[in-house]
């Protein structure tokens, strides 16, 4: 079948659903290539004490937020790989900016993973929290802007 002769959203009218109710990855062969950009955040909550040694650079294991940083950018690359059904998709910079949403969240969400495995051994208590995309330009929808409480962005 040719990304033309695309059968309509399955079940629901569910875009990764098939007619018969399968997971089905979407064609995406006939869309248009379109420049895009994203923007994404999170939180580890952590102690003072957990907070300070981050900053000092004194976890054992290393540079907590240089290695985050790393795990972020190799997260953004390998989204297609750890998000079923997620198209791959080339990407131009990855770094404090990212290039699409799934993989600005991605990144985001592993180098928290990170940042929790680094300090867990001083504190295990460490929240994962406030994941979000902030913003997202380009592809089929355009740009959105999370609006905040109080009216920021």
């Amino acid at each position: 079948m040719s990304a033309g002769d695309a059968p309509p959203p399955g079940a629901g009218g569910l875009t990764h659903v098939d007619a018969q109710g399968a997971a089905s990855m979407v064609d995406v062969g006939a869309k248009p290539v379109t420049a895009r950009a994203a923007r994404a955040r999170g939180a580890a909550l952590m102690s003072r004490e957990a907070l300070a040694a981050v900053r000092d650079n004194a976890i054992k294991k290393g540079d907590v937020l240089g290695v985050a940083r790393v795990a972020g950018i190799m997260a953004a690359k390998r989204t297609a790989d750890l998000v079923p059904l997620c198209h791959q998709l080339p990407l131009a910079n990855v770094g404090v900016e990212l290039t699409v949403e799934m993989e600005a969240i991605v990144a985001v969400s592993v180098a928290l993973i990170t940042v929790y495995d680094m300090v867990k051994a001083v504190d295990p208590a460490v929240t994962i929290t406030d994941v979000c995309l902030v913003e997202k330009t380009g592809g089929r929808r355009g740009t959105y802007r999370r609006s905040e409480p109080g009216g920021g962005a």
